[in-house]
């Protein structure tokens, strides 16, 4: 929470004193928070509600959406996480019945997670309620100021998108 403690002072701070920051930090910083707060709330109420981590909770979400399954691989790749990351998960959530792994028909090699019943289940029980959570989280938005965000996020991403593309050899 201290973190989040000083994203806050960094983001009051630049507020406070704007001549010692671009303008561009200063967004750079209320996203952050922004998104702290917000993941930080997610986070409590998964923990204190289902008692899941919000990493097996994204987990089981792009599972829920390859009811055949997927490669450990393609998780990883989905999740932006190692694949070292994703096995641990997979292996207490295979324990715990809530997915079935199994060897690639097509290569032996390759191991094909997915939801079992019980998975399945207990995860969409948990999106309803996440659901609810994020509208929650963002109640005082406008339908035209989520709209009017998603498209400054947009650009916003592409921008980021571009200049990291500018970087790459």
């Amino acid at each position: 929470m201290s973190d989040c403690i000083d994203m806050l002072d960094s983001e009051t701070k630049a507020v406070e004193t704007p001549e010692d920051h671009a303008e561009e930090l200063r967004l750079w910083l209320r996203l952050l928070t922004c998104t702290t707060l917000i993941e930080g709330e997610v986070r409590g109420r998964l923990r204190q509600r289902f008692d899941v981590t919000l990493p097996r909770f994204d987990l089981m979400a792009q599972l829920d959406r390859a009811p055949d399954g997927m490669t450990l691989s393609d998780v990883s790749k989905r999740m932006m996480v190692s694949n070292g990351n994703v096995t641990g998960l997979v292996e207490r959530l295979v324990e715990s019945g809530h997915l079935d792994r199994r060897t690639s028909e097509t290569d032996r090699r390759v191991q094909v997670i997915r939801l079992t019943k019980l998975g399945r289940a207990e995860f969409r029980r948990m999106a309803a309620e996440h659901e609810t959570w994020i509208a929650d989280l963002f109640a005082d938005l406008s339908p035209k100021d989520v709209r009017e965000l998603m498209r400054l996020l947009a650009k916003t991403k592409g921008s980021a998108q571009k200049s990291a593309a500018r970087r790459r050899p």
